[in-house]
């Protein structure tokens, strides 16, 4: 046996950056509940009335003040004494009444995804890790962000991103957290033990080929029989193509706009609505002990001292939200500005790798912005996915948005004979004649996706 000094490099996540991805993916309602939980179980934070606020002064005094040496001459005890049970005055009414808004959520898929997580062993790090990344998995249950990204966004190896990403591939709901569809589909055949069956091979060398190719076609390939094909066909069949959809509703809840639009003369006007958003800032004791001196017990000023550090980081990491929102919402505005102007049948292509070009900021973090929230404007509330939609290319050369296409099916079909209801083949016609380019199946989907059953289901007979 002997002792040792290794030198190494290790790369860590930053807590302040953590919380700043955790609060800017919250909308409003939850925010406004994790601020008023902090305001109770963090003594360095209090609520600042409104004719009380902080001025730019106040904010440099206590900067001078929290760097002073003689922090280690502060009377602990006396500040702890009684401040410990400090509860800003009437939160627990007004955390009641938040909770009183709506029912409860019932169980998400995130919620589903962490409490996994915490029965695998693994480091503290791999853990934030893994939680950074299933809040990026969206509701069907598919990772929406790039590993790359993510690794660009933490500043981490990507394969540091994919080792923590293979761990979450094994939860529950099988396919969970794959990229793809191809993807999803092998997660769930390995899980089902089907690694290296036929419907394994036919996912893996033909999924993109199976609206081209018949069965006989990729029995020639594989040099199987037609029937072992059509075996491996009909268990692929069985497979859920959205891993997560429909398992994981949440409960009907209130719909309160993060961010408001305002007309003001010819310009659009971006406000943050954090009127219900408590005014935050360290306790004024706090600021009052920084000028005494006394000694205290060592763990007791580390205690007080992790407490403070947490409070700056979460008025930071408020900052940075309410920020980072209003930038993401005055670049989506430039894109979409004819509908701002003119209406919602003004709805341009959009993309959010253009919006994340414009603003400077990574994809991931414009996917937390869009995600669960939604923006007051002069047309009506909306969810800020809304206006992130792929393009249909049209013989003018433009592209129209995908959501004015479902439009303009459900518009044929609304106006349809209801004794000779309009086929998808019919109804792909009718968009070419406008110059639409768009698929036959493409017709299906969308108007799958829109609710809209097939026209023999359609048709009513006088």
């Amino acid at each position: 046996m002997k002792l040792s000094l290794n030198v190494s490099l290790r790369q860590t996540l930053a807590p302040q950056l953590i919380q700043s991805l955790k609060l800017l993916q919250m909308p409003i309602l939850r925010l406004e509940q994790t601020i008023r939980q902090e305001l109770v179980i963090n003594p360095m934070l209090e609520e600042l009335e409104v004719e009380e606020e902080t001025t730019d002064d106040e904010e440099d005094e206590l900067a001078e003040e929290t760097s002073d040496p003689e922090m280690d001459k502060i009377d602990w005890e006396d500040y702890l004494g009684d401040d410990m049970e400090y509860v800003p005055k009437s939160s627990r009414e007004q955390r009641q009444e938040i909770l009183d808004r709506g029912p409860a959520l019932e169980k998400t898929l995130y919620d589903h995804l962490t409490e996994q997580l915490s029965f695998v062993k693994i480091a503290p790090e791999d853990r934030i890790l893994g939680d950074y990344i299933i809040g990026n998995i969206d509701e069907r249950g598919y990772l929406c962000v790039s590993t790359q990204e993510m690794a660009e966004e933490l500043s981490i190896p990507p394969d540091r991103v994919e080792h923590m990403l293979d761990v979450i591939q094994t939860f529950d709901p099988p396919g969970v957290g794959a990229r793809s569809l191809k993807e999803s589909l092998l997660i769930q055949l390995r899980v089902r033990g089907e690694e290296g069956t036929m419907a394994y091979r036919v996912v893996a060398e033909f999924l993109e080929q199976l609206d081209r190719k018949s069965p006989l076609q990729i029995a020639k390939s594989l040099s199987v029989s037609v029937e072992d094909v059509q075996t491996a066909l009909d268990g692929i069949r069985q497979l859920n193509p959205q891993p997560a959809s429909g398992l994981f509703v949440r409960a009907a809840a209130p719909v309160v706009p993060d961010l408001v639009v305002e007309r003001v003369g010819e310009d659009f006007i971006v406000y943050h609505n954090d009127r219900n958003i408590p005014r935050l800032r360290v306790n004024q004791g706090y600021r009052a002990l920084l000028r005494r001196g006394n000694t205290t017990p060592k763990d007791t000023k580390e205690y007080v001292r992790g407490k403070l550090d947490q409070a700056r980081w979460l008025l930071n990491a408020i900052n940075q939200r309410r920020g980072t929102m209003i930038r993401v919402m005055e670049s989506i505005i430039d894109f979409q500005r004819d509908w701002f102007e003119k209406g919602t049948s003004y709805l341009k292509p959009l993309i959010m790798e253009q919006v994340a070009d414009h603003v400077g900021m990574n994809v991931a973090t414009i996917s937390r912005v869009a995600s669960d929230k939604y923006v007051q404007t002069p047309h009506g509330v909306f969810e800020i996915k809304y206006y992130f939609n792929a393009g249909v290319p049209q013989e003018s050369g433009e592209d129209l948005s995908k959501r004015m296409v479902k439009e303009k099916i459900g518009t044929l079909i609304k106006a349809e004979d209801p004794e000779k209801p309009l086929s998808d083949q019919e109804i792909y016609q009718h968009l070419g004649s406008e110059g639409i380019q768009i698929a036959r199946r493409t017709v299906s989907k969308y108007r799958e996706e829109m609710g809209l059953r097939a026209a023999r289901f359609r048709k009513r007979v006088s």
